[in-house]
């Protein structure tokens, strides 16, 4: 379990490097506080291999202990990843310029499929649910599948046993936020217990509500919400071998926000909304004294909702929704001479099947206007064959997609894919590693809001699903005892090159650069002065290819870290160099990130912190600059002695009060009004008591 405990604060979190197995064996090797503080842990997972790109860096080394209360305050800490859009409403996702549609998102196991409408994001999940955030940057297993181009991001929930002191039966945490800039308040209360040896209950309930904030230039931010999160779960132990659990969470955000979410500064009037997503889930775990047997599996459902009620305003009023149900099954076997005679190193054997089912619907006026749907089932084998300093990972998988009816006429697509990694340990603690993973995505559900049972669309039979490569070369390595006995320098480096063949976009109607519509019969595109009258999904003209490299640092001794990242991803079009368009409009790449973490614990009782990031202006093939910006957030933990199990955190988020707008959030060169803004400067702070 990639879960640690932590002695700074409930807030606090993790992040992380594509680092080597030697690096989780000395933090495991040096001694851990005994405390069952809640801890977010963020791992940047490029790779499933046990000893290659996966790995983490824990709280009490390098984290800029966010008090989050928006996926950018921790993801974006991770090279490679950005996450846009100001308003929690807006949660945009982004592995190298590719964004969430193009990527595996999953809450406690669960798929978060298909896309509700382009001014709104499609996660919707709060932070402060989280225990863990696993990144696989960029797609390098098999095991990943479909909606998979750019990688994945799984989240998982708190669970009772990450809070439950040794001994304990039951116990409670109480937490209070307040954040200066939107006047935001959180209260949240948790409730966890073991009645007995073998069953753990959670019970989680928290409301977050926010008023407008304001950018770093005093333009308002416009919302006026409330939300609300919920989290069950129930675990139990049967006999040595088995293990159930259920869960539900909720996250529900109602109030007053432009009819555009992403554009916060829009003078129109805002309107009433509601995002909410409920998810349940049910698992089970078989894991008997045999190396040939550790069965996972997986049974969900999950719901987002976006309501709006307009007043009247115009056609802005809608219900759309957008359903995922599946499940799966996966087994691990260890295989090596024990198991088999003769047989050379050591194999880990993934073998898995995976079903779901995602669906959406939109009703406008109280009245259903269209429907569509799509399953996958796939079968997948990965091999981790570890021989001495040597492994080599072969997997393949194969996809049967049954596409939308209204999007490409139903189409069934039959796909088999392929993958090869391999990894070296040319010095101690140190390996080269290479991989190269075929991609394959069919097409996706369109956007719920523009459903309409086949009228005015163009339902594309010729449709071909999104299919390329992903490959990587790198080097990661560990040294130890640079200036004292206990430190450690964690240093890696990797090359990407992803390839994407018959990109999809969605086609609109109306009367500008790149919404003249298809023609209904034909599909042709349509062109100024040669408007056609229906939209859809077509095949882009040109194949895509996305550069880049990620860089990371960490250095780390008993009570100081200091993290340094870089990251750089370029998207180009093989006929006119074009960036991959952006559903948020303009280009999908984002300037050259910086970063540097810097966390500092003189004593045991505190704990300070400040993150700093830089990321530079780029230009793209049309001209449009999207100009650079640097943003610093200092913070500080308490947790006096007199008062046991409290712990108080401050922070001051964009130090500076800089004015700028994120790389991966809508930004327009020429109007603001128009632009996604993030918050100027903020204060919070938070209380938190475990008993």
């Amino acid at each position: 379990m990639n879960v640690k405990v932590n002695r700074l604060s409930v807030l606090s979190m993790a992040i992380a490097a594509a680092l080597v197995s030697q690096a989780a064996s000395a933090n495991e090797a040096n001694t851990m506080p005994n405390t069952t503080l809640q801890t977010i842990t963020v791992t940047a997972n490029t790779s499933v291999r046990d000893k290659v790109q996966e790995d983490s860096v824990y709280i009490d080394d390098y984290t800029p202990a966010a008090q989050a209360d928006h996926l950018s305050d921790f993801l974006d800490v991770i090279p490679g990843v950005t996450v846009g859009g100001t308003s929690t409403i807006n949660q945009r996702v982004r592995v190298r310029g590719l964004d969430d549609t193009n990527l595996k998102v999953t809450i406690d196991g669960a798929r978060q499929e298909g896309a509700l409408f382009y001014h709104m994001g499609d996660v919707t999940i709060d932070p402060d649910l989280l225990k863990q955030a696993e990144v696989s940057v960029g797609n390098n297993s098999v095991t990943l599948g479909n909606d998979a181009l750019g990688g994945a991001v799984a989240f998982e929930t708190v669970d009772a046993a990450d809070l439950l002191k040794p001994g304990q039966k039951v116990g409670a945490k109480l937490k209070a936020g307040y954040a200066s800039n939107n006047d935001e308040l959180l209260t949240a209360v948790t409730i966890y217990g073991a009645p007995t040896d073998n069953i753990d209950l959670l019970a989680y309930y928290s409301k977050r509500d926010a008023n407008s904030g304001e950018d770093g230039s005093g333009r308002e931010l416009f919302e006026d919400s409330e939300g609300e999160n919920i989290l069950l779960k129930a675990g139990a132990y049967i006999g040595n071998d088995h293990h159930v659990g259920a869960s539900f969470s909720r996250t529900d955000k109602e109030g007053v926000f432009p009819f555009r979410p992403d554009f916060p500064s829009l003078t129109d009037d805002p309107i009433p909304q509601k995002v909410s997503r409920d998810t349940y889930s049910l698992d089970h775990s078989y894991n008997p004294a045999s190396q040939l047997i550790d069965i996972d599996t997986n049974l969900y459902q999950t719901e987002t909702q976006i309501l709006r009620d307009s007043d009247n305003v115009g056609r802005y009023e809608f219900d759309a929704t957008v359903k995922t149900t599946g499940g799966k099954i996966q087994n691990t076997s260890l295989i090596d001479s024990s198991v088999i005679e003769g047989i050379k190193g050591t194999h880990k054997l993934i073998t898995g099947v995976e079903h779901y089912k995602k669906e959406s619907d939109l009703s406008r006026d109280f009245e259903k206007r269209g429907g569509d749907e799509a399953t996958n089932t796939s079968v997948y084998v990965e091999d981790q064959w570890n021989i001495g300093k040597l492994t080599l990972t072969p997997g393949v998988r194969y996809d049967r997609y049954k596409s939308p009816e209204f999007i490409s006429g139903g189409q069934t697509y039959d796909n088999v894919v392929g993958a090869l990694a391999a990894s070296y340990e040319i010095a101690p603690s140190t390996q080269v590693f290479a991989s190269y993973t075929q991609l394959f995505n069919g097409p996706d559900l369109g956007q719920a809001v523009f459903n309409s049972n086949g009228a005015g669309i163009y339902v594309n039979d010729d449709l071909k699903p999104e299919e390329g490569s992903n490959a990587e070369v790198g080097i990661a390595t560990t040294l130890r005892g640079l200036t004292v006995a206990d430190d450690a320098l964690q240093l890696s480096a990797k090359y990407f090159i992803t390839d994407i063949e018959n990109y999809q976009q969605f086609v609109r109607t109306g009367d500008r650069a790149g919404r003249y519509g298809l023609n209904c019969t034909t599909g042709e595109r349509g062109a100024s002065g040669n408007l056609q009258d229906c939209q859809g999904m077509i095949n882009s003209d040109e194949d895509y290819e996305i550069k880049g490299v990620e860089l990371a640092a960490d250095y780390s001794t008993a009570n100081f870290g200091m993290g340094l990242s870089y990251s750089r991803a370029r998207s180009e079009g093989d006929q006119t160099g074009d960036s991959i368009p952006s559903v948020s409009g303009g280009s999908a790449d984002s300037g050259d990130r910086y970063m540097v973490n810097l966390n500092y614990k003189p004593s045991d009782i505190v704990g300070l912190g400040w993150r700093s990031t830089y990321v530079a202006s780029i230009t793209d093939n049309q001209g449009d600059t999207k100009p650079n910006y640097d943003v610093h957030d200092v913070y500080m933990n308490y947790a006096p002695r007199q008062l046991d199990n409290v712990t108080a955190t401050l922070g001051v988020y964009n130090l500076f009060d800089e004015t700028y707008a994120s790389h991966s959030s809508r930004l327009n060169t020429t109007a603001d009004a128009s632009t996604d803004f993030e918050a100027g400067r903020n204060i919070k702070a938070s209380l938190s008591y475990q008993f």
